[in-house]
Parts: structure tokens; C-alpha cells; sequence
């Protein structure tokens, strides 16, 4: 197989493919080929009786999950003129159609010969059966005047509303207006004040997220060279006309938008830490040309809100951009309990779960979405890297903080700092009973200690812990926070608390 197809390791999944090999082998299961149009069957001479014929269009697999239209446009137009790029972002492939077959056939050959590389990966290259890239509509030549894109949004886990596309849209080129619909998925038409800026839209966001792993975009030119827009709220707005009054739905009451009234004018306030959304090209032709034009576009992650959507509030929180190899279901809990009861934990294989007690514990956490789930439901359970279960039950567990109004009186909401507060520790213990802790769960140390005077017949003591970062701090509290600490001639261990403190530095 190695000797016969030219990326062996691309072919993976299907079985049925059958392969002859030259030294007159029986015929042969792959195992597995998926997607893969490189397969041929050598006649006994060594010649390929089912080698695909040259064509304008060139298949490229092996992208890295990164790529836009951009990046293939840069690496790929020194063989010959680009028409048209169809992107496949969730299969690591696309299809590249030139204007002459002797463009593509530059291309399939310097691929084979030395190293094509895409977005600082290696790509390779081979024939389409296709002839032409089949276009979804008939306005698809840049030449043609259209302004006016198609997005489909692929894997929308977040709302997607103007402001979200108007933010990810308008540092590329003007934009005068968009409208959203929903008829297969979610998609929408943004109409731009230029071709040029249509061009430049659609290379730099053609096959990108607009969230890390999700809703990622799937552009085309659209039909119409106009858009007619009659009011502006979360599904429609012209930005030429700003007087078009909001209409209010349903029983007078005004569609909440998730990220304010206008991008340009959100305020941090509530949002949570800006999210970056998308690096631009390096190449200044997919810019704008402004000073004002920023190389990173930010924004606020999603934030819950009872008329989310129409959803009714879930006291499920969706988790992202955790370390696979460093965080499960404990260390996640040890890090959400500061901010409610923690029932489930589940880890799936894109997102880890939180389900809490109460749906108004879920908004205190700022690091996450609220999910659409309304519970935890242990429906694939797996091993995690480190050996443990995808999913575990804290219902019944005694380090919940908030079981009674006593006890969440003494717990304050309070976001992640440098300092943690540390109590519920045998007074035996000093300062470097706590480094060595640190340095035996290969944690960063702290470099400020402070403890607490106790009263003489207090049996536990208290402090504070200052690192050189907050994220030392949170990586810290995941992994010793619930720490048993066991003492010599001791029946029971003591159970190591932390909490971030209030205060920023000792």
C-alpha cells in the first residue's frame, strides 16, 4: 500500500477498497480508505489503468485546522490563476480550481516532487474528477460585481446574531448590511460596500471558526448584489440606516442581543474576558487598510441570559479550552465549586460539563457558556488520559460550599487572582510543608506566604498564598484544593480548602 498510494497516511476508515499489487499479489483489503481518490490499480506492465485524468481542479488534503481560503490563494497562485475555492474545513480538505489544467498540472507535479507547504503544513496534492467546481449559485465570479456574500455556519454551538457577524465582518471590509435566515442551518447574507471588500471578506474568513472549534464558516458569493433590509435587531440590520426602529416581538417585549446594542460600543462589563476570534492574514491585501484595522479581532464570549434563545435557564455549563492531559473531573470540580454546587461532571470529547445545583450558580462562572442541556447525562463514558472517568457524581460529596445558607454565607463570589486563601490545615503544618506539597503535584510554588494568628484552641490555621500569575494561582487551586493532608498518630486527615482571595497581593 505504502509503495502504491501516495498518501497512505491520509487513507483511513472504509474498508471494501481493493488493491493489486504489481508482484502479482492476491487482491487486498486497505482496511481502511476514506476520501482518498489517490487509489490505482497497477496492470502487470506497472502502468496505472485507473489513474484520474489531468483537470483544472486539484484536490488538497493534509490542511491543518487553521487554513482559510487565503492561506491556499497565497500558497498555490504561483502555479497559475485561481478561480474558485470550495473549502471542506471539517475534513482538512478543500478543492482548488485553476484557469488553465496546465496551471493544475504545475501544481499536482511540484507536489509530488518536493514539499508544498499551506499555513506551515505540508499539503498534498492530486487530480479531481471534477472538470469545475460545482458553484451553489450563479453570481460565483468575482469579476461579475457581486458584493454579497452567503455564510453557512457550520456547528453552531453559540447564538449567532448581526453584531457577532458584523464584528467578525467589518475589519475586513465595510459593511452596509446583513441578514440571517434559517434554511439549511443557520445562514446568512452580509453585503459589503465593495467587490474588493467581498474578495478580501471571503479569503480571510472562507473555512475559519468564529468561536475555537465551532461555528465555522462556509462562504460563497451569494445570488442578489442587494440586500433589502426593513428593520434592525438580532437578525437583520443596515448599518447605512441607522433609524430603523427595533420591532419588539411577542408580548411587547424587546429580543435580548448577546453582545449589546452595537459592537463598536459593548462595554466589558458583565461579558467576561475578551475571546479572540481569528488572526488575519499576514498579507496586507486582506486587510483593511486603516491604522485602525486591528491584526486580532476580539470579542466577548457568549453570556447566559433567561430568554437565551428561547431556552428555558440551565444550570449546565459548557467548558472549554481545558489541558486534556492535566484536567479531569476532580480538578474540574475543585475549580467550579467556588462558584456553586457541583451534581456531574462530564467530559465529552469536545467540551467538558458542569452541571450545578442551582441555574443561578451557572452565570457566576465567567470562563464558561451556559449550556443548552439541562442536565449531565453519562451516555459515553471514557478514560480520561491520566486514567480516570469521563463523568463523576458530586451530589453527595461534603465539599460542596453552598449545601446550606450558613455555609454560602461564607463563601464569596470572587474571580481568580494571584492570591489564594488557604485553610482547614493542622496547625503542624509551616510554609515549607506547603512548597513541598507543591513541588510533589508538580505545581508552580508561591512566592509571598502569610499566615493567620489563630486562637490557642483553634485546630486548624489559615493563610495566604501569592503567586507570580493568576493562572499559576488556578492551576494551583485544581490540582490541591480537597487535598488530604494526613498527619502522623492522626485518625482523620484534614482537608485542604482554597478559595481566591480578595486580595491582589501580600
Amino acid at each position: 500500500l505504502d509503495s502504491i498510494c501516495p498518501f497512505p497516511h491520509l487513507c483511513a476508515g472504509t474498508p471494501g477498497l481493493l488493491m493489486q499489487h504489481a508482484t502479482h499479489q492476491p487482491n487486498v483489503t486497505t482496511g481502511g480508505m476514506r476520501n482518498c481518490c489517490c487509489v490505482r490499480v497497477l496492470q502487470d506492465n506497472g502502468e496505472d489503468s485507473h489513474r484520474i485524468s489531468p483537470s483544472p481542479v486539484v484536490h488538497v488534503r493534509g490542511l491543518c485546522e487553521a487554513v482559510v481560503e487565503a492561506d491556499l490563494i497565497d500558497a498555490l497562485e504561483k502555479f497559475g490563476s485561481i478561480c474558485y475555492v470550495m473549502m471542506m474545513p471539517f475534513k482538512r480538505q478543500a478543492l482548488v480550481e485553476f484557469s488553465a489544467v496546465e496551471s493544475a498540472d504545475r501544481c499536482v507535479s511540484c507536489g509530488a516532487k518536493e514539499p508544498v507547504y499551506i499555513a506551515g503544513q505540508q499539503a498534498y496534492f492530486n487530480y479531481s474528477t471534477s472538470k469545475r467546481i460545482t458553484r451553489p449559485t450563479n453570481a460565483d465570479n468575482p469579476n461579475s460585481g457581486n458584493k454579497v456574500l452567503l455564510l453557512s455556519i457550520q456547528n453552531p454551538l453559540y447564538p449567532i446574531t448581526t453584531d457577532v457577524l458584523y464584528t467578525v465582518c467589518n475589519p475586513i471590509g465595510s459593511v452596509l448590511r446583513i441578514v440571517i435566515f434559517k434554511r439549511n442551518g443557520i445562514q446568512a447574507m452580509v453585503e459589503f460596500e465593495s467587490v474588493q471588500c467581498a474578495q478580501k471578506a471571503k479569503a480571510a474568513l472562507n473555512g475559519a471558526d468564529i468561536y475555537a472549534g465551532c461555528c465555522t464558516l462556509k462562504i460563497e458569493y451569494a445570488r442578489p448584489t442587494r440586500l433589502n433590509v426593513i428593520k434592525n435587531d438580532n437578525e437583520s440590520w443596515d448599518y447605512t440606516k441607522p433609524y430603523l426602529v427595533r420591532r419588539d416581538r411577542g408580548k411587547g417585549r424587546q429580543r435580548q442581543a448577546i453582545l449589546g446594542e452595537h459592537p463598536s460600543s459593548y462595554s466589558e462589563n458583565g461579558y467576561g474576558p475578551p475571546c479572540p476570534l481569528l488572526p488575519l492574514p499576514g498579507n496586507s491585501r486582506y486587510k483593511l487598510t486603516s491604522v485602525d484595522a486591528p491584526d486580532m479581532v476580539s470579542y466577548p464570549l457568549p453570556q447566559s441570559s433567561s430568554s437565551y434563545s428561547g431556552h428555558a435557564p440551565s444550570s449546565v455549563a459548557m467548558v472549554s479550552g481545558l489541558h486534556p492531559s492535566k484536567m479531569n473531573c476532580t480538578r474540574i470540580f475543585n475549580l467550579f465549586c467556588l462558584y456553586g454546587n457541583i451534581e456531574k461532571v462530564g467530559v465529552s470529547k469536545r467540551f467538558p460539563l458542569v452541571c450545578q445545583t442551582e441555574a443561578v450558580h451557572a452565570k457566576f462562572c465567567a470562563v464558561c457558556s451556559v449550556s443548552k442541556q439541562h442536565a449531565v447525562i453519562p451516555s459515553q463514558v471514557f478514560e480520561l488520559e491520566d486514567g480516570s472517568s469521563s463523568y463523576k457524581d458530586f451530589a453527595m460529596t461534603r465539599n460542596n460550599r453552598f449545601s446550606s445558607a450558613g455555609q454560602a454565607s461564607k463563601n464569596i463570589i470572587q474571580p481568580p487572582s494571584a492570591v489564594l486563601h488557604y485553610y482547614n490545615v493542622p496547625p503542624c503544618i509551616s510554609q515549607d510543608h506547603l512548597l513541598r506539597l507543591c513541588k510533589e503535584h508538580d505545581v508552580p510554588g508561591f512566592v509571598k506566604f502569610k499566615m493567620f494568628d489563630a486562637k490557642p484552641s483553634s485546630k486548624t490555621i489559615s493563610g495566604l498564598l501569592e503567586f507570580d500569575s493568576k493562572t499559576e494561582a488556578v492551576e494551583v487551586l485544581t490540582v490541591l484544593n480537597h487535598y488530604q493532608i494526613r498527619i502522623p498518630n492522626g485518625s482523620n486527615p484534614y482537608t485542604l480548602k482554597l478559595c481566591f482571595s480578595t486580595s491582589s497581593h501580600l
